[in-house]
């Protein structure tokens, strides 16, 4: 037999022994659940007494998913939820805020799925959309894509301008044995390991076109942990023989703000939850013993120390960490400052880890900024010429193209062209795009300095440059509102090299009435910086905690054990 064929056969019992399956048993499943219902719970089989209440830390979608769920699922009256917000606006990291006349800004765009958001999808099911009477978020999101499939034709492009052809992963045998062996690989042996160090006897397949794809479209790192690339290769695995086209990308209508926040949020208040917004909580007291019961919340309310005193039977679930953490914005003429001390939701963590064993430890996380940083900039526009220059260059129509990454760029750099309007504020001349790029303290190619000491202006202009539209960047220059860039240091921290121990249970061992949520918990296969990671966690605390068993949290899809999918990643591994 030849060494090809070897090899060949050595990656599918490789691919193979990851776990042979069928995900068909989960979708009937699935469907069964859904056609239930949602009956709630009646109130003797709660834990709540009717006089309990439950404190939210943190306003991002975790926690108002959760209030959502305390709802539907327990029965829970609005008037005993409270979530505490520290910034001046809920939504957390999932955010889209401007006017037509200072522009708009997307901090960042994150990425839905059909196929692998299985709470997110159930869950927003129930939730009425604002624009489409009659129907739920979910319906109107999945309807919205399925008449804007994306399908791109320009996804790599080279310093010279030419799109590359990326049918061809780009892969040789040593890359395919190197990512058969991690799937094969239990994640126990993988503490505090980068993808850098398992690849690096083949640095070829930091050369490859699947890296420069994968790499963008999830915003890794050659630094990041081993184990997160592996639980997105697993969950991810039926969009590796589509890499190259992302047509597994799911688009709402609007920014996620607009399409996913503000929806939840007017539903939740439907129900009289109660809001508190720019009151950040400072520290969290728990009881004496062995035991983890939440006893205190204190808190810095506009200003002013206050302290929650958590009665017998409250509960406490704390979104232990957030990626967009001192996020700071720019204009056309100022840098964004890069200021990474003291994140809020990073220093709370650590004063609370510090109380007890089990609740996990931040310093991977948190502690290495000029690891986790990159850098967005949403640029808003009068007219459409530079929208159809980049059209008629990538044979997408905007909406349509999803990430185009110019793979030599010394930033790294990614744009994306959503559907026009992507706010409902837009003026009716004005168009949109964001883009964002990897390595903040590289030179431009072109403007030479440092991604994150650039203007709005200089970003704008570096990549004009690599889309070489010089002859047009006068007019183009002239028909900008603002360009916004967005640093964030900590946008990747969840993406950090860890031991297994370093991110928390949901609900820790020994707790009494205390878990915590977010993207930096441990749920077993699942994959972090998803809207679908927060949704579910939301879902384990509230169910565990409150002692749900007549619902069922839907479990991670088994894609990568069913034996078709798992035909065409290794088919697609050698083209």
């Amino acid at each position: 037999m030849s060494t090809k064929k070897n090899n060949h056969t050595l990656l599918k019992v490789t691919m193979a022994a990851a776990g042979i399956g069928a995900a068909v048993a989960y979708g009937k499943a699935r469907a069964a659940e859904k056609k239930k219902g949602h009956t709630a719970i009646p109130a003797d089989e709660n834990r709540t007494t009717g006089e309990n209440d439950i404190y939210f830390v943190g306003g991002g979608l975790g926690s108002l998913a959760g209030a959502a769920y305390l709802i539907r699922d327990a029965g829970w009256e609005g008037k005993r939820i409270h979530i505490l917000e520290g910034m001046p606006i809920l939504g957390g990291s999932n955010d889209g805020s401007g006017t037509p006349a200072e522009g708009f800004v997307c901090r960042g765009g994150r990425m839905l799925n059909e196929e692998t958001y299985e709470n997110f999808w159930e869950l927003f099911s129930d939730i009425p959309s604002l624009d489409w009477e009659g129907h739920s978020v979910t319906e109107e999101i999945l309807n919205f894509d399925h008449l804007h499939p994306t399908h791109a034709q320009a996804r790599l492009i080279d310093q010279e301008g030419n799109i590359l052809d990326v049918h061809s992963m780009g892969f040789n045998n040593a890359d395919r044995m190197a990512l058969g062996k991690l799937l094969a690989t239990p994640e126990e042996k993988l503490d505090d390991m980068t993808i850098a160090e398992w690849f690096k006897d083949t640095p070829h397949f930091f050369e490859t076109n699947f890296w420069y794809m994968w790499q963008t479209t999830f915003a890794f790192q050659t630094w990041s942990s081993l184990f997160e690339f592996k639980r997105y290769m697993n969950r991810m695995i039926f969009e590796f023989s589509r890499i190259e086209t992302l047509e597994g990308v799911t688009r709402t209508p609007y920014n996620q703000y607009e399409s996913v926040i503000l929806p939840i949020q007017k539903w939740l208040e439907s129900h009289g939850v109660d809001f508190s917004i720019r009151a950040t909580v400072t520290d969290i007291d728990f009881k004496d013993g062995e035991k983890i019961t939440a006893a205190a919340i204190h808190l810095d309310r506009n200003g002013e120390e206050e302290i929650i005193t958590l009665k017998d039977g409250d509960l406490c679930i704390m979104t232990n960490g957030c990626m967009t953490d001192n996020a700071a914005l720019g204009d056309m003429d100022t840098p964004a400052r890069f200021c990474p001390e003291a994140p809020m939701s990073g220093e709370l963590w650590k004063k609370v880890a510090a109380k007890r064993p089990g609740l996990g430890n931040p310093a991977p996380f948190f502690d290495k900024p000029e690891e986790t940083n990159w850098e967005s900039f949403t640029v808003t526009m009068k007219g459409n010429k530079l929208l159809k220059m980049i059209e008629k260059f990538s044979g997408n129509i905007p909406g349509s193209g999803a990430l185009m990454t110019f793979k030599d760029s010394g930033w790294r750099m990614s744009i994306v062209v959503a559907a026009q309007p992507h706010f409902k504020a837009q003026a009716e001349d004005e168009t949109i795009f964001w883009g964002y790029g990897l390595y903040t303290n590289n030179l431009g190619d072109y403007v030479k300095k440092p991604m994150r000491e650039c203007t709005g202006r200089e970003m704008l202009t570096e990549l004009l440059h690599h889309l070489h539209f010089e002859d047009d960047m006068e007019e183009i220059m002239e028909s900008v509102v603002n360009v916004i860039p967005c640093m964030m240091p900590y946008i990747d921290s969840q993406f950090q090299p860890r031991k297994m121990s370093d991110r928390p249970k949901v609900v820790p061992e020994g707790s009494t009435n205390f878990a915590m949520i977010s993207q930096f918990v441990e749920i077993p296969e699942d994959m972090v910086f998803t809207e679908e990671y927060s949704v579910r966690a939301a879902r384990i605390a509230v169910y565990s905690l409150l002692g749900i068993t007549n619902k069922r949290i839907c479990p991670v899809t088994p894609y990568n054990k069913d034996p078709r999918i798992l035909g065409q990643a290794l088919k697609t591994s050698y083209r």
